[in-house]
């Protein structure tokens, strides 16, 4: 802390054969637009809930990748908070023991698609993997990179999952969820803030060792939709007795 009074210089000694991060601070990202954008919807339709997600990748990601420095999403990772009602119904038993429920693959699913309610809760996505995670309380998608090789630069991926809620499970009438996107992009500096020069007592160049990457993080509203039943109606689901 005294070198760095005087001279303006961090100076430190890192542990042999470590990765380490020296530094990590927060800023506000006032860049172009974000390089995907992630719409959610909560649909409800009597006593069965989905939850659809869908990720677009933004005109100027399409544009970046076409030219030669290509600049990938990595370690992508959106959470959808799960109401504490409606845990039981992501866990499986089997063998006697409780498991988290798991993503099924469904390359095939397009955009503002409606699936039928099936009888037993399922997890699709059209890339990566998700399951219920209880350390977030939250169904958490993981998506390795985007854009996805796999896939054109304009296709829209999707998660879906359906639940058939019991009478003990309500939907929280002060449930207003937002869904946490965070992810990777290396060679980037969202803040601005630059090392300009690394130096080491010896003649190494240390400087290809470095590494330099920005983390985001945001948050999106969860749309809530209610299909209404023959004779339902929302506002008074409140007002029921129980016998």
């Amino acid at each position: 802390a005294q070198e760095f009074e005087q001279s303006r210089i961090i100076k430190f000694t890192p542990p042999d054969a470590c990765r380490l991060e020296l530094m990590r601070f927060r800023t506000r990202y006032n860049g172009k637009d974000l390089p995907f954008s992630v719409k959610a919807a909560v649909v409800v339709q009597g006593a069965y809930i989905e939850l659809q997600a869908f990720i677009n990748m933004s005109s100027a990601a399409q544009i970046s990748t076409r030219l030669s420095s290509v600049k990938y999403c990595e370690n992508v990772m959106i959470r959808f908070p799960v109401p504490t009602q409606w845990i039981k119904a992501l866990w499986t038993m089997n063998l006697q023991r409780q498991k988290s429920l798991k993503a099924k693959m469904n390359r095939r699913a397009c955009l503002g698609a409606l699936h039928e309610v099936e009888s037993d809760p399922v997890i699709q996505v059209s890339v990566g993997t998700a399951k219920y995670e209880n350390a977030y309380r939250a169904v958490v998608w993981k998506i390795d990179r985007l854009p996805d090789k796999n896939s054109s630069l304009d296709h829209p991926h999707s998660l879906s999952y359906k639940l058939e809620l019991g009478s003990d499970q309500e939907i929280p009438s002060d449930w207003y969820p937002f869904a946490t996107v965070q992810f990777v992009v290396h060679d980037t500096c969202a803040s601005g803030t630059e090392v300009k020069s690394l130096g080491i007592e010896s003649d190494l160049q240390p400087q290809k060792h470095v590494v330099q990457k920005a983390f985001y993080s945001f948050q999106v509203e969860i749309e809530k939709k209610w299909i209404r039943l023959d004779g339902e109606d929302p506002d008074k689901a409140g007002n029921c007795l129980m016998q």
